[in-house]
């Protein structure tokens, strides 16, 4: 590695995305682009059933802004990505300016963030409603819910700010090839020449404000939420207060453990290899998942989309089309 006496702050980056593979780049194309729209159309799908709700309770507000962060943070990393995929003539990499490298993960960090935080609010939810039934409408009102939102997001913007203004501080010195296919945290540490750990400070602490902070929420609502459990003498009601839960729980595990694995190890444990690939999974397949956990998970949900998809019904008059539903 150079040394930092003769790193220089670069003018952009090239992202080598995966042009290493060039007779598997349209396969990968077409598989990421189906991902995307699958992915879009399910969250798409979750917002508008939402909309359509009358009077809607506090965790479809919830579910509703999750859907609305998987689609922004899906459209930060893969739009490019297909782009890079569908251009033959980038076979040494995409170039990417050192502002838009640095634009891209501030806004990744910040979606990511602001996710953390509101997997932690929605346990928060999921406490009052079984812990406290009887006052849960007094303390979860709209107004605290949209509270709540502002913080999350508001929260993830300020640890991402912070966190992008450190590492576009750090010396960057020999190759400004990324073996990535979007500008990942990890990756440009790994770029980065350094020589010591105190360069990974500022991941050290994002990682403990976005992810321990959280999870320390969300392990005392549901060590709260069991703890209570415990004591309901009925089976029936203990399985669907447990029920309600399960899908919260699946998604919080999925994007902990994920977060957890790629970002809160050390520098030289590292493999860019590897990291791209848990990446390609951790930016298309989780958020690819969260629409069928909800909604199959949720009752609300389930019948917010029947209600949408049942909007619309084939006219009995050929050539017609479709028509709405008149009932």
């Amino acid at each position: 590695m150079d040394s930092p006496s003769n790193a220089t702050a670069p003018c952009g980056f090239l992202l080598q995305g995966f042009a290493e593979f060039p007779h598997m780049r349209p396969a990968l194309f077409l598989l990421l682009l189906a991902v995307h729209l699958a992915t879009l159309s399910g969250n798409l799908l979750i917002l508008v059933a939402v909309a359509s709700v009358p009077s809607r309770p506090p965790m479809l507000l919830f579910l509703c802004q999750l859907s609305a962060i998987e689609l922004c943070y899906t459209l930060v990393v893969v739009p490019r990505s297909l782009a890079d995929l569908a251009s033959p003539g980038l076979s040494q990499g995409s170039p990417i300016s050192f502002l838009g490298c640095a634009v891209q993960m501030q806004m990744f960090v910040a979606l990511g963030g602001a996710e953390c935080f509101l997997l932690a609010a929605m346990a928060y939810d999921r406490y009052v409603a079984i812990c406290h039934p009887l006052r849960y409408a007094a303390v979860v009102t709209p107004g605290l819910c949209a509270w709540l939102a502002l913080a999350c997001c508001l929260g993830g913007l300020v640890v991402s700010v912070g966190l992008t203004v450190a590492v576009f501080h750090l010396p960057f010195c020999g190759s400004c090839l990324l073996v990535h296919f979007f500008c990942d945290i990890t990756a440009l540490l790994h770029l980065a020449c350094t020589q010591s750990y105190a360069e990974e400070l500022p991941l050290l602490g994002a990682c403990l404000v976005l992810l321990l902070l959280p999870s320390v929420l969300i392990l005392a609502s549901y060590g709260a939420i069991a703890a209570a459990l415990s004591r309901l003498h009925s089976p029936g009601g203990r399985r669907k207060a447990a029920s309600t839960c399960a899908s919260h729980l699946a998604v919080t595990f999925l994007h902990y453990g994920c977060a957890t694995f790629m970002y809160v190890r050390p520098k030289a444990s590292y493999s860019p290899r590897q990291g791209r690939t848990l990446a390609l999974v951790y930016t298309n397949v989780t958020p690819l998942l969260y629409p069928f956990i909800y909604s199959l998970r949720n009752r609300e949900i389930t019948t917010a989309i029947r209600r949408v998809l049942g909007q619309w019904q084939p006219c009995q008059a050929p050539g017609q089309g479709l028509c709405p539903d008149s009932r």
